[in-house]
């Protein structure tokens, strides 16, 4: 029974000593030197700010992408021993010796490396040829702009590896269900499918194209699945017919469960994690609701700590609006009027003026009064105002109640001015009562509770509701924001909503006292702690509905720029010498690349149309294999590249890289169809190869003249330098001062 104690025991492993060599020689370009510059580089001082985040669990946010890469970028800073001090606010700016350079920049740079060895499986598992595969692989080595990009603390190089994991472990299912469908290496590798494709998303957005490219090739795979006859015969009878279903229909549930609620519940794991690390209160906490600043450390949840929970006829709150934009503010009121006349020649009623403010201020105190009593303070037991409720809200230190009537707003005539009434003694009567609409209730009978409450206040005399319309005022009105009544209403609006954030229950009916009253702390404590996926659709609301900086910047370029290498994006340079960093791609592998895009285009259009006619030049599996190979190579190029087209923000080179890698993809693939099939002689394929050979050799000899600005390891001469600028567009820097030493 223990007789294999006897035994030694044996394990035979299949070493590819291809891949492993190509691993050896990815680190060797991507790590060598990976210290220098010792200074921030170009987007170093965006994401570095977000890593010192991280370090000291303070939240932020950030409308670029998911989490997931930013917490890369941080783990490689935490392994470092990072404690997050340091002054991100400069390009070129020295790092301090506490910022750990190497680890920062290490996890960009092993995805870049393992990009080599992965292009080589990738061919490999598409049953071409271990030419096809290493030349895919040297091309991805030697191209200079994937090497600048992976060498720093960037994103795209750790995009570009899931992306490619992600076809990579697709390709690897595919092959395992020809062999053993169901085996463990089946549902390993078609789980690490599905995990690569959220790691893609997790990343950068841009990593969703390559999510659907897969899941479209599995959808493709699966429905011909289903009509395979060694496989599936639904209209077979018998228990053989009912077996066979079921097997169908694991291999369908299989698939959704791996590619589709695997991906959504591990991106959801990205944010969870996400919001664990960043539990303190940050300064970009104001851009949240007052319910998600309130479930942070300090700030907010240390200003709300010990707030009643229900508000009350006597309460006294400030109002903030949910609309967030253009910048978080409260309700807002002051002693000074609307000016009699506008500069428009409009008149106003000259009532105190309604605002919102961007700071926290006592003006911003509110009372909520019962219409049919005349008290301002909280009764014992407090009475709880419920949705539908017909209040007054009356200005803590003006004791004025808010207004709105028949006049035209300031800056939006087409809708009301709210104001504070004044009595003037004229015919214009206080119009002062509001029905509370709680738009996220459960009931009708629902309370208004503090934080948690999103209301919109409706007049009851006009039914106009009380809207932030966004508009920044004239210096009469301070540039505060406009408040309006807005008559027509269009469904639900965040302009239109407010939320309790400050609440306190009122204790004295003295004007003098209840001021003081306004400036002392709550005492009550009342928990409001989110729940993870409502703090989850918040956050991801607000990041895909953020803003983005659409200025021009100097080294901005339009898709079109990138496929013939028109531009460039210079990186850095040395605060001395002319060294320099600078994004620009191996002009050879660039121009191949597109030829090859095009040429295969070309060529699966004629074989298309000549199989339709019955003339098929390949054979069936030559020409599955060119089929799967173009719908994963030209798609992920096409995918990657294509939605910038219509996109409008403001892009630069790297945004191309994605798709380049694809599409270097392609052209081995290309080469090999065109070597096998186009070259008809022995002599054809033997001129071919050495083309093939003496092309490659251009691009390695491209590759070494642009290696002083890949790795901006040598300070060149002015003739050194404007001789690599193969393009007037080229931004190549040259001072003026520099003296050339070869003169």
């Amino acid at each position: 029974m223990l007789g294999f104690l006897q035994r030694p025991v044996l394990v035979k492993a299949d070493v590819n000593l291809n891949v492993v060599a190509l691993t050896v020689m990815g680190l060797l370009s991507r790590l060598w030197g990976l210290t220098y510059p010792r200074a921030v580089v170009f987007d170093e001082v965006y994401y570095g700010q977000y890593i010192s985040f991280y370090m000291k669990r303070v939240f932020f946010l950030d409308g670029s992408g998911p989490p997931f890469g930013h917490m890369l970028l941080a783990l490689g800073g935490y392994l470092g021993g990072f404690d997050g001090n340091f002054l991100w606010n400069r390009i070129g700016a020295e790092y301090s010796s506490n910022v750990p350079v190497w680890s920062l920049r290490l996890l960009p740079a092993l995805a870049g490396a393992l990009a080599v060895p992965m292009a080589y499986q990738i061919l490999w598992e598409l049953h071409f040829s271990h030419c096809a595969a290493m030349g895919a692989a040297l091309l991805i080595l030697i191209e200079n702009a994937l090497i600048t990009q992976s060498r720093l603390m960037l994103l795209e190089s750790l995009l570009i590896f899931f992306n490619l994991s992600a076809v990579l472990s697709y390709l690897k299912f595919s092959n395992s269900q020809k062999r053993r469908p169901f085996s463990p290496s089946w549902w390993l590798w078609l789980t690490l499918t599905g995990v690569a494709c959220a790691c893609a998303v997790g990343t950068k957005y841009m990593g969703v194209f390559t999510y659907l490219l897969v899941l479209g090739v599995a959808t493709v795979h699966t429905w011909h699945l289903i009509g395979d006859r060694t496989l599936s015969n639904v209209g077979a009878g018998g228990v053989r017919g009912t077996r066979v279903a079921v097997c169908v229909l694991c291999h369908v549930l299989a698939r959704a469960v791996a590619l589709v609620l695997v991906p959504v519940v591990t991106y959801l794991l990205f944010f969870y994690v996400h919001l664990t690390l960043l539990c303190r209160s940050g300064p970009h906490d104001q851009i949240m609701s007052s319910a998600f600043q309130a479930s942070l450390e300090g700030g907010l949840a240390r200003i709300t700590q010990g707030q009643p929970l229900e508000v009350a006829y006597g309460s006294q709150v400030t109002l903030k609006s949910a609309f967030g934009k253009p910048m978080p503010c409260w309700l807002h009121s002051h002693q000074s009027t609307y000016p009699r006349i506008y500069e428009d020649s409009r008149g106003s009623s000259h009532q105190q003026q309604v605002t919102c403010y961007p700071f926290k201020d006592v003006n911003n105190w509110w009372i909520v009064k019962d219409p049919g009593r005349h008290q301002l303070e909280v009764s014992a037991p407090p009475r709880p105002v419920r949705h539908g409720d017909v209040v007054q809200l009356v200005h803590g230190m003006t004791t004025r109640f808010l207004n709105t009537h028949d006049v035209a707003a300031p800056l939006n005539p087409h809708a009301q001015e709210v104001s504070c009434y004044i009595d003037y003694n004229i015919s214009m009567p206080a119009q002062n009562l509001w029905r509370l609409d709680i738009v996220n209730r459960e009931s009708d009978a629902e309370v208004w509770k503090t934080i948690l409450s999103e209301v919109r206040l409706v007049h009851v005399n006009t039914s106009a509701i009380l809207k932030l319309s966004g508009a920044h005022l004239p210096d009469w009105g301070f540039r505060q924001l406009e408040v309006v009544g807005e008559k027509l209403s269009r469904g639900y609006h965040e302009s239109t909503v407010w939320t309790v954030e400050e609440h306190r229950y009122g204790r004295s009916q003295e004007q003098k006292e209840r001021e003081l009253e306004l400036h002392s702390p709550t005492q009550m404590d009342v928990s409001r702690n989110l729940s993870f996926l409502a703090r989850f659709s918040e956050l991801q609301w607000r990041m895909l509905t953020m803003r983005s900086d659409d200025s021009e910047h100097k080294y901005s370029s339009t898709p079109l720029d990138w496929v013939t290498l028109d531009t460039n994006i210079a990186y850095w340079l040395h605060p001395r010498t002319s060294a320099q960093i600078h994004l620009l791609g191996n002009a050879v592998i660039w121009a191949s690349a597109g030829l090859a895009t095009a040429l295969y285009t070309l060529l699966f259009c004629w074989h298309l149309l000549r199989r339709q006619r019955r003339l098929c030049d390949l054979p069936e599996d030559s020409w599955l294999r060119w089929v799967l190979a173009g719908a994963l190579c030209a798609g992920g190029w096409a995918v990657n590249y294509l939605p910038f087209l219509l996109m409008e923000k403001t892009l630069f080179l790297y945004h191309y890289l994605p798709a380049l890698t694809f599409q270097i993809l392609l052209l081995p693939v290309v080469l090999q169809h065109v070597g096998e099939h186009l070259c008809r002689s022995e002599l054809q394929r033997s001129v071919f190869g050495a083309l093939v050979v003496a092309w490659y050799s251009a691009a390695c000899h491209v590759f070494d003249t642009l290696r002083p600005l890949t790795y901006g390891h040598k300070s060149l001469s002015p003739s050194e330098l404007q001789a690599l600028r193969w393009r007037e567009s080229w931004d190549i820097l040259i001072r003026k001062y520099q003296q050339d030493p070869t003169q």
